[in-house]
């Protein structure tokens, strides 16, 4: 019988070797997300049902009130999938971002006994939330057969709006991630800007109300691409893509990545000593 690897700890090595160990440490990655998605819904009554209810609440309260009761336009398609278009990214990026928020301090055991890339435990959350995006899906398919609106040859580019609120999800839940574990105080914050982000994001409203002058200064929320670009691939001609904004949002989320893991690699080698 083979003898089995042995990983040896030494001054600099996970300095050098940083991104390998990710990928050696990928089963640890797939057990994490597993392991989430499972207690998520663990001893609930209707289970990943949950992941349906939320987005599909959240579309008829922003329906009844932007579209019924202040009548905002909506860009010439039912107000229900304008709605939902934006909730899904918007849900998406909430639970991702409020995981891995909390995901350090929540696995803070592991922190404490034993060595591996400290990226993976955010990265798993934000996955586990991605499979309840997926499954919500099924709700969005179901509105459009509703209502008789089918996607054009736009709906090809929704895997790459879902990789960009994947990447604002991360950069945004790795800064927070790191700084909760030094300041606890970050775990009452992340309510509130969750709060805050779901009214200054366009989730119930089309960008377009938004007046000219300050689309570019709007754009500067990471969510606005995203959602843009969601309703754009989904609802096709029906919806523009403001394509200044877009490029000034999609460059917010990169700044946020980039600098959200130059952050997390400064500071992971102190976690295990304040967690």
């Amino acid at each position: 019988m083979a003898e089995p690897a042995e990983l040896i700890i030494e001054a600099g090595r996970t300095e050098r070797t940083y991104w390998r160990d990710l990928w050696n440490y990928r089963e640890l990655f797939y057990f994490l997300a597993w392991r989430d998605t499972l207690v998520r819904y663990k001893q609930t009554a209707i289970g990943v049902a949950w992941a349906l209810i939320r987005p599909l609440v959240t579309m008829l309260v922003f329906t009844i009130v932007f579209g019924k009761i202040a009548k905002l336009p909506s860009d010439g398609v039912p107000y229900p999938i304008l709605v939902f278009a934006a909730v899904l990214p918007w849900q998406f990026f909430a639970s991702a971002f409020s995981e891995a928020g909390n995901s350090l301090v929540a696995n803070s055991g592991m922190l404490s006994k034993i060595y591996f890339p400290r990226l993976i435990i955010p990265t798993s959350a934000v996955m586990t939330s991605l499979i309840d995006f997926l499954a919500s899906i099924v709700i969005l398919i179901g509105l459009m057969a509703w209502y008789g609106l089918w996607p054009s040859w736009q709906i090809v580019t929704l895997p790459l709006f879902t990789l960009l609120a994947f990447a604002a999800a991360m950069g945004c839940g790795i800064w927070i991630a790191a700084l909760n574990v030094t300041y606890r105080d970050f775990a009452y914050v992340i309510p509130f800007m969750l709060q805050l982000g779901l009214y200054l994001s366009p989730v119930g409203f089309a960008s377009s109300v938004v007046p000219g002058q300050w689309r570019l200064l709007y754009s500067l929320n990471p969510m606005v691409s995203v959602i843009d670009g969601f309703r754009w691939a989904i609802i096709g001609g029906n919806s523009e893509l403001y394509l200044p904004g877009f490029l000034l949002s999609c460059a917010v989320i990169a700044l946020l990545l980039l600098t959200g893991i130059a952050h997390f690699r400064r500071t992971e080698r102190t976690f295990a000593d304040v967690i």
